[in-house]
C-alpha cells in the first residue's frame, strides 16, 4: 500500500476548519471599537492634513497604502499628535494615555490623533489593517491605548541566534503588531556576555549588522534594547565596571538607546545582590542619566523566579531595596517556566518594590528543542495588567514558527482584560499563512506540547482530537468496534497527511516552511501511520494474516524513516531529534499497536518486534530541581536531558541513573559546565542503589569527566556532593554508553 494511495482513499473524508471572512480584525484587540452605520469608498487620492508634524513613520506608512493628492477635491486624511492645531477640535476623544489614539473614519475624512508620536503610528497600523481587509471602508471611531507599557519580545535563548533576515522579519512584524520593545540577549553570542567576550566590542562586521537592525526597529516604532551578560567571570571591581561603561558607550556610538545587564543562569561572586545593585546604580547615574535619551536600565537577576528565591537569604529584598527606582527588574513568574498570575506578581512586587517586568519563557524551546511550540499562548491573567511593567515574550530559535504566540503575546500585553488565548491563536494562524492557514492550524494543533521536560511545564495538545483518540483506544483494548469513531479517527489522520503535503508546498511563507520542514516530514510520515494503524486492525479482525503482515512491515519502514529523520535532522547536543504529535497522536499509534502485536502472538504463536518507542531506564536522583528531567536511550547511549540553569545540590545529594536492567558500562561522560571538575563530587556504581563503590575516571583537558570500562554490570551510576554544603554546576552532560 503506497502513501499516495491511502491519501486519496481517506481525502473525502477531510473537513477543514475555517475562521470568519467578514469579521474585520484589528489587532492587537482595541480597546474601544464603535461601527457606525454606513462605509465610503476607499479614496483614489487623499489630502494629509498635518504630515509636516505628524510623525515621520506614520506619514510613511500611510503614504505606502494612499495616494496622496493635492487638490481640494481630495478626501481629507487629518493626521498628528495632541496639541496639532488642525486636531484641536478632536483632543477631547484622544486617550491621555502612552501610545494611545483616536481613530475615525468619517464620510468626508479621516481622523488619525495620536496622544504621541507612537500613538500616531499605532493609528496608521490599524487604519492599513482596515483598508487590507475590505473593499469599502467601514465607519467607525476607535479609541485605544495599551494596558502594559512596554510590550515585546527577548532573544534571551540558548542554542542558535537568530539571523539578521530574522530579526529583520521579526522587527517588521513587533511593529504590525504593535510591539514596541526588543531586546537582544541570546545566550549564544559571546559578545552579549555570556561567553567571554563581554569585555570588548564587536568586530565591525557584526557592529553594522547592528545599525541596520536599529534602523530597521526606529522605522517601526520598537525600542532596540542591547543587553549585556558579564555575570560569569564579572570582578568586582573598578577595572570591569569601566570595561562595561565602555562597552555601552560603544553600543550608544553605533545608536543603541535603551540598555539591559542580565545576571541569570550563573553562580559564584556574580550572584551577590549587593554589587550587583551598586553596579547597576553606577550605570543609572553616570551613563543613563547623563545622556538624557536612553531609556530606563532593565535588570535580570539571579533569582528571576519565585521557586528559586529565598527571601530570608535577602537577595530580591536588598535589590528592592537598594536599586533606584527607574530600573525594571524582570521576573519569570513562580518557575522557570510558569503562567503569570496576580497573586505571583503582588508577591514579586512587594519584595522588589516595583512593578515586575515579565520575561515569559514561552514559546521558547531550547530545553526541548526536538519539539515545536505552535499551540495557544495561554496562563496569562488577564487581571495583571496593572501589575508589570513589561511583558516579553522568550520565542524559539525558530523565528517564523515562533510568530504564532509572538502575535498573541501581543494581543495580551495591549487589553489584557479582553484577551482570549484561543481566538488570538485562530488570527495568529490566519495572519501568517492566509493562503493555507488550515493546514497549518491542523499542524500546530497537534504540535503544541513540550514532552516531558525538567520544568515540568506542558501544553495541551491535539485538543480536539484528544477525546476521540481515547475511545478508539478504549475499543481496541476492550475489542470492540465502533465505525463512527474508527471514521474520525481515520479522518484525523487523513487531515494529518493533507496538511503536511500542503505546507511542504505553501509559497506564503518560505521561511517558515523551511524551519519546520523536518517536523513537516514526521508529521506526513505519522498521518501515513496512523492510516496505516487502521488497515492493520481491520486486517486482524478480518483474520487477513497475510495482509495484517505485509502491513505490520509497512509500519516498521514508516518508523524506521521517522527514526531516521529524528537521528539527521536537527541534531544539537542538548535534545537532537524531531518529535510531533507526542502528547496524543503518537501514544494512540503506539499504544495500538502494543496490543495489536500481543493479540497476534496470542493467535499465531509468533511474537512481532516491538515497534513502540520505550527507554526502559530511569532518572536517579535526590535532587528536587532534577525530579522531572527526562531520560533518552539511544545506540546504547543513556542520557540525561541537559539543564541549562544553575542546579544546587545540597549535601548528599545526588543525580545519576537507573539501568535496567543492569549491565556493564562501557563509558561515561559528566561536564557541569564548571572550569574545573569539582572536588566534592564522586562518582559511584552499585548492584541494589544502598552499597556504593568508587567508578575510576578523570577530567579530561575540557573538564569534561570520563569514566571507563566497568568489570561487572551495575543497576545504578550516580554522581554525589560529599561535601557538607550546598554546592552549585551545571548539568551539561550526564551520558552512560552501556556494552
Amino acid at each position: 500500500m503506497h502513501l499516495r494511495q491511502l491519501f486519496f482513499a481517506a481525502l473525502f473524508l477531510i473537513s477543514l476548519s475555517s475562521i470568519g471572512k467578514n469579521t474585520l480584525i484589528i489587532q492587537p484587540t482595541p480597546q474601544s471599537v464603535e461601527l457606525k452605520s454606513g462605509e465610503i469608498e476607499k479614496p483614489a487620492a487623499v489630502r494629509l492634513i498635518g504630515k509636516t508634524t505628524a510623525d515621520a513613520h506614520a506619514v510613511n506608512l500611510l503614504q505606502t497604502f494612499f495616494t496622496e493628492g493635492t487638490a481640494k477635491k481630495d478626501f481629507a486624511v487629518y493626521m498628528g499628535e495632541r496639541g496639532n492645531r488642525d486636531l484641536r477640535r478632536y483632543a477631547a476623544r484622544i486617550p491621555a494615555r502612552a501610545e494611545g489614539y483616536y481613530l475615525a473614519i468619517e464620510n468626508d475624512k479621516i481622523i488619525i490623533a495620536g496622544n504621541d508620536k507612537r500613538g500616531t503610528y499605532y493609528a496608521v497600523r490599524t487604519l492599513q489593517q482596515i483598508m487590507e481587509q475590505s473593499q469599502n471602508l467601514p465607519l467607525l471611531e476607535i479609541t485605544d491605548y495599551p494596558d502594559v507599557a512596554a510590550r515585546g519580545v527577548v532573544e534571551g535563548f540558548y542554542g542558535t541566534p537568530w539571523s539578521f533576515e530574522d530579526r529583520i522579519s521579526l522587527l517588521n512584524f513587533f511593529g504590525e503588531n504593535k510591539l514596541n520593545t526588543y531586546i537582544y540577549g541570546p545566550k549564544d553570542d559571546p559578545y552579549h556576555g555570556f561567553g567571554e567576550k563581554w569585555r570588548v566590542p564587536y568586530p565591525e562586521k557584526e557592529a553594522q549588522a547592528i545599525k541596520k537592525l536599529l534602523q530597521k526597529a526606529e522605522d517601526n516604532h520598537v525600542d532596540f534594547v542591547w543587553a549585556i551578560h558579564p555575570g560569569r567571570d564579572i570582578k568586582w571591581n573598578a577595572e570591569d565596571r569601566d570595561f562595561l561603561m565602555k562597552k555601552f558607550e560603544s553600543m550608544y556610538q553605533l545608536g543603541v538607546r535603551a540598555f539591559a545587564v542580565f545576571f541569570d543562569d550563573i553562580s559564584g561572586e556574580g550572584t551577590n545582590p549587593e554589587k550587583q545593585a551598586e553596579l547597576l546604580n553606577y550605570v543609572d547615574n553616570n551613563f543613563v542619566q547623563k545622556k538624557k535619551d536612553v531609556l530606563p536600565l532593565i535588570l535580570c537577576p539571579t533569582e528571576y523566579n519565585k521557586s528559586w528565591s529565598n527571601i530570608e537569604r535577602g537577595y530580591l529584598p536588598t535589590l528592592g531595596k537598594n536599586l533606584n527606582p527607574s530600573i525594571h527588574t524582570m521576573w519569570t513568574g513562580d518557575r522557570v517556566i510558569s503562567d503569570i498570575t496576580v497573586d505571583g506578581l503582588q508577591w514579586i512586587n512587594n519584595h522588589i518594590r516595583r512593578e515586575a517586568y515579565i520575561w515569559w519563557n514561552f514559546p521558547v524551546s531550547d530545553y526541548v528543542r526536538d519539539h515545536l511550540l505552535m499551540g495557544p499562548a495561554y496562563g496569562l491573567d488577564t487581571d495583571a495588567g496593572n501589575l508589570m511593567s513589561g511583558f516579553m515574550t522568550n520565542p524559539m530559535e525558530r523565528a517564523e514558527a515562533s510568530k504564532i504566540a509572538i502575535y498573541s503575546v501581543a494581543d495580551y500585553a495591549w487589553n489584557t482584560q479582553n484577551y482570549e488565548p484561543m481566538h488570538a491563536w485562530e488570527r495568529a494562524i490566519k495572519n501568517i499563512m492566509p493562503s493555507d492557514a488550515d493546514a497549518l492550524r491542523i499542524f500546530a494543533h497537534h504540535n503544541a506540547d513540550l514532552g516531558a521536560n525538567g520544568h515540568g511545564y506542558r501544553r495541551d495538545e491535539s485538543w480536539e482530537f484528544k477525546e476521540t483518540a481515547n475511545e478508539y483506544l478504549q475499543n481496541i483494548r476492550n475489542n470492540q468496534t465502533d465505525l463512527n469513531n474508527t471514521l474520525k479517527v481515520q479522518e484525523e489522520f487523513a487531515n494529518i497527511l493533507y496538511a503536511s503535503n500542503i505546507l511542504m508546498q505553501n509559497q506564503d511563507n518560505p521561511a517558515l516552511v523551511k524551519e519546520i520542514a523536518p517536523w513537516l516530514k514526521q508529521f506526513r510520515l505519522l498521518g501515513e501511520s496512523g492510516l496505516v494503524l487502521l488497515s492493520l486492525e481491520q486486517a486482524f479482525a478480518n483474520k487477513n494474516k497475510s495482509r495484517f503482515d505485509a502491513l505490520y512491515g509497512y509500519m516498521k519502514q514508516l518508523k524506521e524513516q521517522m527514526h531516521e529523520i529524528s537521528n539527521t535532522h536537527n541534531q544539537n547536543p542538548y535534545q537532537p531529534g524531531v518529535k510531533t504529535g507526542t502528547l496524543v497522536l503518537e501514544p494512540l499509534i503506539d499504544s495500538t499497536l502494543l496490543v495489536l502485536a500481543d493479540r497476534y502472538a496470542e493467535t499465531y504463536g509468533t511474537t512481532l518486534p516491538r515497534l513502540a518507542d520505550y527507554t526502559p531506564h530511569l532518572l536517579f536522583s535526590n535532587v528536587e530541581q532534577v525530579k522531572d528531567t527526562p531520560v533518552r536511550f539511544l545506540r546504547k547511549n543513556i542520557t540525561i536531558n541537559p539543564l541549562l540553569e544553575v542546579v544546587k545540590i545540597p549535601a548528599g545529594g545526588y543525580i545519576g541513573l537507573e539501568l535496567v536492567p543492569a549491565q556493564k558500562i562501557a563509558s561515561a561522560r559528566i561536564n557541569t559546565g564548571l572550569e574545573q571538575f569539582p572536588a566534592w563530587i564522586a562518582v559511584q556504581l552499585s548492584t541494589d542503589g544502598v552499597n556504593w563503590t568508587p567508578y575510576n575516571g578523570k577530567p579530561n583537558n575540557q573538564n569534561v569527566w570520563i569514566g571507563g570500562k566497568s568489570e561487572s554490570a551495575y543497576r545504578f551510576i550516580r554522581l554525589i556532593n560529599t561535601s557538607e554544603n550546598e554546592q552549585e554546576m551545571y548539568l551539561r552532560q550526564f551520558e552512560v554508553k552501556v556494552e
